[in-house]
């Protein structure tokens, strides 16, 4: 039986990953799109093939043509869709972040407990081929116990006469602050949970012109995050984010524990924009070997119907796991707020 599967939202990462994933499955068709107008939708359906297009996301919810959908939206849309799409009796594949704040992540998960059908979020990305390797290194204890970690994203530039992005609207986007949610995901594959949490936050440009509108309107996510966090295992994390820092090191990971080391990601000499290990008694770095995969490690449209059509369990990612980094979000937010230490979980 074909699986039908309808796009709700159809920005680049669908159109780059989501579109293709499942066009290359045998028996998925994509068979209805919604977008944020009429004629971006009509857009799509023409240039991939999809025979439906709907003017209204209830619309395509309630379709008896479509079994699954695919929430491509912004993240303030991600929590109502999603609890549309069970309500409805449709699997839910949404796109990262999870939602929009801890409070909505617990709805789905709740929701989600009370029905059979899958419900999925897009996962991190980085390093999916390593994770494997890496993980069962871990636990053979190759690198012993993980002591330190520390993130890097920074990115960008200071441009305050670029137009106001949504991503800088804390109305659409919530508690996430730029690629603060994916990054904490993939610690946690490897850490575990947060035991506390301190935070601050900067926004540089508090104020840019809505292009819609063509008036000022607040910027309100900050542009520079720094985030402690002592881990259940007695590790440390520490996190540094930044869009304003012009020829920074884009993103990193480094995990230094007891016996060995595994650094991802760019600034990294022996493997650049790789992964690399060293173990006890090795001087230096050297480069992992990993295996070749057409898409990096990514098989989130695949894993999406393994599960429904096998009763595959949703390891990337669950929404047990989205609630617990929606929770980390939060008290990151609490933290700035607050300017205190916040300890997890909340209640």
């Amino acid at each position: 039986m074909t699986l039908r599967i309808g796009l709700i939202g159809a920005g680049a990462n669908t159109r780059l990953q989501h579109i293709p994933g499942f066009q290359g499955i045998d028996g998925v068709e994509i068979t209805a799109v919604c977008n944020r107008s009429r004629e971006s939708g009509q857009k799509i359906a023409d240039e991939y093939g999809i025979p439906r297009v709907f003017d209204q996301w209830q619309d395509l919810v309630q379709s008896d043509d479509v079994d699954a959908i695919c929430i491509g939206t912004w993240p303030y849309m991600h929590c109502p869709m999603t609890l549309a799409g069970i309500d409805a009796g449709k699997h839910v594949l949404t796109e990262a972040r999870m939602c929009m704040n801890l409070a909505e992540a617990r709805k789905m998960y709740q929701a989600s407990q009370q029905t059979d059908r899958v419900t999925m979020i897009v996962p991190a990305p980085f390093y999916l081929t390593a994770e494997p390797i890496l993980l069962d290194k871990l636990a053979n204890g190759f690198f012993g116990d993980l002591l330190e970690i520390h993130i890097n994203g920074l990115t960008g530039g200071w441009t305050p006469d670029a137009p106001l992005h949504w991503r800088q609207r804390r109305e659409l986007s919530g508690n996430n602050i730029m690629g603060m949610g994916i990054f904490n995901e993939t610690v946690r594959r490897y850490a575990g949970h947060e035991k506390s949490v301190m935070a601050n936050g900067k926004t540089f440009t508090t104020e840019r012109i809505d292009e819609e509108t063509g008036q000022k309107a607040a910027a309100d996510v900050p542009e520079s995050l720094g985030v402690i966090a002592e881990l259940e295992s007695g590790a440390t994390a520490v996190y540094h984010l930044s869009s304003v820092a012009r020829l920074g090191p884009n993103f990193s990971f480094a995990f230094y524990g007891t016996k060995g080391s595994f650094k991802m990601g760019e600034g990294d000499a022996v493997s650049p924009g790789g992964v690399s290990i060293a173990g006890a008694g090795d001087e230096d770095y050297q480069p992992l070997e990993l295996p070749a995969h057409p898409r990096n490690g990514w098989q989130v449209e695949e894993d999406f119907v393994d599960a429904i059509r096998d009763g595959r369990p949703v390891t990337h990612t669950n929404f047990a796991d989205g609630v617990k980094y929606m929770e980390f979000t939060e008290a990151v937010q609490i933290s700035m707020a607050e300017g205190r230490r916040v300890d997890l979980p909340l209640d």
